[in-house]
């Protein structure tokens, strides 16, 4: 993850059920589905997974849906950005495409030197890496370029 090139994914942590209420809204976390008590617990295990292994500082992007955000705030390494290429298409699958087609694009332009951090959804990372993460797993991720960018897996951490 400390290697130029490489980024790491984050499933939320544990939220339970299945996609979002009827009633969901953006920016509204009533409406949504929300981390427990135990995946805020997990979010802070992940922290301490980080921290143990030197890393306290990195860039940050979250999905926008409050279960994403909360995740990467509890993640205690640095300001968390909101992307709106990593939010969950999970209720509108058609825009799948076009969504992974702008995040390869999106993460082919990026300086990955630093640590970097992408918090989302379960789809968002099985469209770009065929990995279908639990939650609260770490996916970490190899930019192979030039242009366009291609993607390989080099492994994964489960946090239970």
């Amino acid at each position: 993850m400390k290697q130029p090139d490489h980024f790491a994914f984050i499933r939320h942590a544990i939220a339970p059920g299945t996609g979002d209420p009827p009633e969901f809204a953006l920016g509204e976390c009533q409406t949504q589905r929300n981390l427990s008590d135990e995946g805020r617990r997990q979010a802070k295990r992940i922290s301490e997974q980080f921290h143990q292994n030197g890393i306290s500082q990195a860039s940050v992007f979250s999905s926008q849906w409050c279960r994403c955000m909360e995740t990467a705030r509890l993640l205690e390494l640095g300001k968390v950005v909101e992307l709106p290429a990593i939010n969950s298409f999970f209720r509108e699958y058609q825009k799948g495409y076009a969504q992974t087609a702008q995040l390869k694009q999106w993460l082919g332009n990026q300086d990955l030197q630093g640590v970097t951090v992408l918090v989302t959804h379960q789809v968002n990372i099985t469209a770009l890496t065929g990995v279908y993460p639990a939650s609260g797993e770490i996916i970490i991720v190899r930019r192979k370029l030039p242009a366009p960018a291609e993607f390989e897996v080099v492994g994964t951490i489960k946090i239970d």
